[in-house]
This record gives C-alpha cells, structure tokens and sequence, in this order.
C-alpha cells in the first residue's frame, strides 16, 4: 500500500474497547479514509489489527476471532470498512488489495480470503512479525510493559538504548522462546508442545468449556488443592518444618486423583480448571528461566494470546519465575500481548521489498547448539568408578515419587538435586484417570501402544501446511502444541487410546526437555533415567530417547537403568555397607537448590505442641522398629543383590 505508519508520541489511553485492548493513539499519523489492516491468523485465533479515525486523530484498534469462526471475521471487516484501499473500495474496483499478514493460517486460508473478501494475503514471516510487534511497544509506547506479583501491577519504564538483550516468551497454541538481540535481530532458541493450545484443549475435554476465556473464568472460581499434591500431604506438616520445607510445595500436578476413588464427573469443573492453569503456566515458566539461565539474561518478558491480562496466570508466572531464579529474574508483560505478530505485520506497511522477508524467502535453519556440551567421547567399555561420575540422574516417579527429580551426581553419596518438576509420573496418572478412566499405570500404558496422538495434537504442519516452518528448521511433523487439536468439549467424542498416546507423547518430551537443559547448565554429558514411570516400557524409553536427540542433536548420552524402579531400595541395602549417603557428612555433600515446584498456596506455620511432638516420637519408634525387623529379613537376600549390582555395572558399562 506503500504507505508507513508514524509512531513517534504513541501512547495508550484509558479505556477498553472489548477484548481487543484498549486503543492506542497515534499523534502523528494522518487520519486518512482508507484504513491499513494486519491479520496474525494462528493455530486457535485470529488477532486483527487495524487503523481507525476517532475525530481527526488517528488510533490502534484490535479484534480477535477463534479460527474455527473464520467468518466472524469476514464480517467483522467488512461492517468496519477495512478493504478500502487508498480510498478506493473493493466494491467500485478490481483493483488487487493485498492485506499483509502472519501466521500459519495466512497460508492455508489465504484461499478463503480471496474467494470471501476478495482480497490476497501479502504473508510474513511469523517471528519477524512477533519480534517488530514488541519492539515496537517496548521502544514506542511509554507504559507498555509492567510486572505483576502479589496482585499488584506497576509499569516498567525501559530505555530503548537499554532494552537489548532480552527474552521473549510467546505463548499461542504452542510456546515459542526467543532471543532478542536488536530491531529484527533475534534467534529462536527453543519452544515447547505444551502451551495454551493443550490447557484449552484439555480445559474442553476435563470441564466441558466452548472458549478459553470460559476456561479463565472458571480457574478463577477453583481450588487446585483440591487435584494437586502438595509437600504436606506427602511428609505431614510436622516433618516439613523439621526438615525446612515449605509445606505448599507443589509436589505433583493432579497427583491426589490417583489415590482417589472419584470419576471425572466427581470434580468441580472449577478446581480442575485451577489445577491446569497452575500446572502448565509453571511449566513454561521453569523451562523460561532455564532457557535465560543458560544465554545469561535477566530480562525476560512474556507475550502470546493465551495471557490476556489474566490475573492468575500473571501472577502463576511470576512467582515461579522468581523462586526458581532466587529473585535474580523478573517476569514481565506486554499491553496487547496477543497481537505481537499483527502489529509487527502492521509495522511493515511501507517497508523496502528486501527488508520484509516472506516464510519463503527466509530458508536460514535455527541453531540452538552455541551452548550445548561437546560430544561424550568416554567409550562403553570405560565405565568405572572412577570415570562414570559426574552425571545427571532424572528420577520419574509415579507411585509415592509423584514428580520428576534431577540430581547432579557427583560421586558415591555426592549429588545435588538440582531441580525438580511437579508435571511427572503423578501427573499423567492423574490425567489418564480422569480422560479414560484407567484403573492402573500399566493399563494407561497398554492403551498408549494401541493410540495415535495426532488425533488430538496439533502439529506444525497443521498450522503451515505440508512445507511446515523451515525458517526454523521445523518440520510438519513436528507437535506444535498437545491436545491443541481438540475441537468438541465432548470427552467421548475421542477415543482413549489416542488420549492416552497424547498424554505419554507430550509429558516424556517435556521431562527430556528440561533434562537437557539441566544437563547444558551443568556441563555434564551423560544422563541416567530411573524411577518407576520408566519400568522398561519400549515406547516411553523411546520417546524420552527421542526428546534427548532432538533437543541435544545428539551430543548428550542418554541410558536407562535396569531395575530402575527399584534404585531406592537397591541404594538403601548399598546404605548398610557405608556405601551410600549415611556413612557420610551428608551435610556437606548434599545442597538442596531447588526443592521443587513453586506454588502459591498459603498454609500458615504452626507452632509443635507436645501432643504433636509425643506422636511423631511414637510414629517414628513404631518405624524403627518395623525397620529392624525388615532389615533382618532383608540381610538374606544381601548375597542375591550383590550379584544384581554386579549384573547391573556390567549393563551400565
């Protein structure tokens, strides 16, 4: 249209026009009659984003419609008389109107827009877009960004020559990280599956919601204590503060479901929603400050449609990203953090041909191996004592161990827990009996053989079409987010078993997500998996194979260890020889970094009463002695199990 939109003196004024935000003013841009549009068309939603004339000044407007209702839009702009083209409608001329947009969708519904409106989509590169649109608020418009902690919201003043680097989160249907460097400098580091599109799509399929606003407003009304199992219901509040724990630590997201007798149909639509929203938006915020860790920023801010100035889930986002950081990160947010890609497209009107690249034109392949480890170079037959250490060891627990565990193991009884996250073995326990009733780990595991995933996760082809995103190096193949494929709020309208190849598909890739991760922090080159979740099944061996490979491009050495569910009691015996932790300074060696997952929830200290203190002395008498006795019959066994151990070197090697 050849056109540029001037944004010097923009500012956002009071008011709300709908869901769209409220407006932001343009001083200096010459109210004109024809109208610049831009359409970032994504895996769930349509954000719009256009000029408008309010009296003789000139403003920002924005919309937003679900993809499924493509129409809404068509009318949507054609009631506000968007298609005009330098005054000219597309009603008293043939002339060609090309309206510049982003996303997947723009590629597989430029079609539609031709045939409806009459129009042709002048497509750009998604991230480009995304990465204009917020230096665009964060250089341009005074109060764009602020902070929300503790229910309090304060704007961020931020000086454009002091902007740069900082992380940008942008959370659609999937989760994209990106790193900004300058004006259309940025990398894509990583992403992950697990974003808005999966807690909508669970949100359908668990509380029957038609809308993720719908969803929102129901986690507002819910108690996630109610799925979730907390550090108090494993250890009692007595032993919490014996040992220095917060008795809210959020040990494992819908842990409790496992252990109780109730149906779907037993829960509040709201607590379930509650215990989504908390479980996927720490999640995003533990892989954003892993992610910050391992490029050294501080500065990260959070963007996509799935935040929408919600309350909760600002506040859920915050917090984690301040425990996990030691209050060394602080999270922000943008005003109109929704419509990044359709302001960055709107930004392009008037901009050289060469200077806005289109997805084909942009073939550079994403590189996130700059801090990854060197290639383990130990051979298979060099494992001893002396050389196996250090390694990390993720320990996925389903029955009592409910969570996912890293420890950096350092030596015999030397290892840090380095970190831990709430989404493990309980989690998709819990999941699988609410989505298909499954009685038993091993039964969600026998239905997971016989599913198919991609009938619920949507993937990048999905959004981009058959080439998928090879700007980025993403095929269409590649999930692009879980579940986000689900359309109906109706639970049997999907069979369970490709429910439950979802749910393995998208928790393994996570847990061997945050493994490498870890292990990049760390240094390390090797990584140990054990626990109960593993029990040697092929397909979860492989997925977590698979994550590691692809997210380390095959520089991190990954093995499972054999009797994997059983290292804890196998570690206790090695104990009665002085080989494990009890023969050592435990205090010296061991250093609790991170104790786990951060949660909100408050649950005041109380002071020991001699009541209290009198029952844990018995408790503990009673354990001592049914210890002693265990022990005696355990000692039988001893020879048995050195033989095991020595069984177990020789497949270690």
């Amino acid at each position: 249209m050849g056109r540029r939109i001037d944004l010097s003196g923009a500012e956002i004024r009071g008011g709300d026009h709908g869901d769209g935000g409220p407006p932001i003013f343009l001083p200096r841009q010459t109210a004109a009659a024809s109208p610049l549009i831009a359409l970032d068309i994504g895996g769930t939603l349509i954000k719009l984003v256009y000029t408008a004339t309010c009296g003789a000044e000139a403003e920002l407007r924005f919309a937003k419609f679900e993809r499924r209702k493509l129409d809404d839009c068509f009318r949507f702009i054609r009631a506000e008389g968007l298609l005009g083209c330098n005054g000219t409608t597309l009603g008293s001329s043939k002339e060609n109107i090309a309206l510049k947009a982003t996303g997947g969708g723009s590629y597989k519904f430029g079609d539609d827009f031709r045939e409806k409106l009459g129009v042709s989509l002048d497509k750009l590169d998604e991230m480009d877009s995304v990465v204009s649109g917020a230096n665009f608020l964060l250089q341009n418009v005074p109060g764009a960004a602020f902070t929300y902690m503790n229910g309090k919201r304060n704007s961020i003043d931020i000086s454009p020559d002091n902007l740069f680097p900082y992380l940008l989160v942008n959370i659609g249907s999937g989760v994209s990280i990106l790193k900004v460097t300058g004006n259309r400098k940025f990398e894509r580091v990583t992403g992950t599956h697990i974003g808005g599109g999966t807690m909508f799509g669970l949100g359908k399929l668990l509380t029957g919601c038609n809308s993720y606003d719908e969803f929102l407003q129901l986690s507002q009304k819910g108690d996630n204590f109610v799925l979730d199992l907390i550090v108090k219901d494993i250890c009692g509040e007595l032993v919490c503060q014996k040992q220095g724990l917060s008795t809210s630590t959020l040990a494992s997201s819908f842990g409790k479901v496992i252990t109780s007798m109730k149906k779907l149909t037993d829960y509040r639509p709201e607590d379930i929603a509650s215990t989504l929203l908390s479980a996927f938006t720490y999640n995003i915020a533990q892989i954003s400050f892993l992610v910050a860790s391992l490029l050294g920023l501080r500065r990260v801010f959070f963007g996509g449609s799935y935040i929408r100035g919600h309350k909760s889930t600002m506040e859920n986002i915050s917090y984690a990203l301040d425990f996990w950081s030691q209050s060394q990160m602080q999270a922000a947010f943008l005003q109109h953090e929704g419509y990044l890609g359709a302001i960055g497209a709107l930004m392009s009107y008037g901009d050289p041909i060469d200077e806005n690249l289109t997805l084909e034109e942009s073939n550079e392949k994403q590189n996130t191996n700059e801090t990854a480890a060197p290639t383990d170079a130990t051979g298979a037959d060099e494992h001893n004592d002396s050389n196996i250490f250090p390694y990390l060891l993720v320990n996925i627990g389903s029955g009592h161990l409910l969570s996912a565990n890293v420890l950096h193991v350092i030596g015999k009884g030397k290892f840090e827990r380095i970190i831990g996250s709430h989404l493990g073995g309980g989690t998709i326990l819990g999941l699988a009996r609410l989505l298909t009733g499954c009685s038993s780990y091993e039964e969600f595991l026998e239905l997971s053989q016989r599913g198919n995933n991609l009938a619920v996760d949507l993937t990048v082809g999905d959004i981009y079409g058959e080439n998928g995103y090879p700007k980025i190096g993403l095929p269409a193949s590649t999930t692009a987010a879980s579940f986000g494929k689900v359309n109906s709020s109706k639970l049997s309208d999907y069979k369970a078993e490709d429910l439950a190849a979802a749910l393995l598909n998208s928790f393994t890739y996570n847990i061997g997500q945050i493994a490498y991760f870890v292990a990049n922090l760390s240094g390390l080159k090797r990584i140990f998996f054990r626990g109960a979740y593993v029990c040697g099944h092929e397909k979860t061996m492989d997925k977590i194979s698979r994550s590691l490979k692809y997210w380390s491009k095959g520089e991190v050495q990954t093995t499972f260890l054999c009797h994997e569910g059983f290292l804890g009691t196998l570690g206790a015996f090695w104990s009665y020889e002085n080989m494990g932790i009890d023969g050592l300074e435990s205090h010296e060696v061991i250093r609790e970094v991170l104790l786990g997952a951060p949660y909100t929830g408050n649950f005041p200290s109380l002071p020991l009463t001699q009541e209290q203190d009198i029952e844990e002395n018995t408790t503990v008498e009673a354990e001592v002695e049914r210890l002693r006795h265990e022990n005696a019959v355990l000692k039988s066994e001893l020879e048995w199990l050195r033989r095991e151990n020595a069984e177990l070197k020789a497949k270690l090697a």
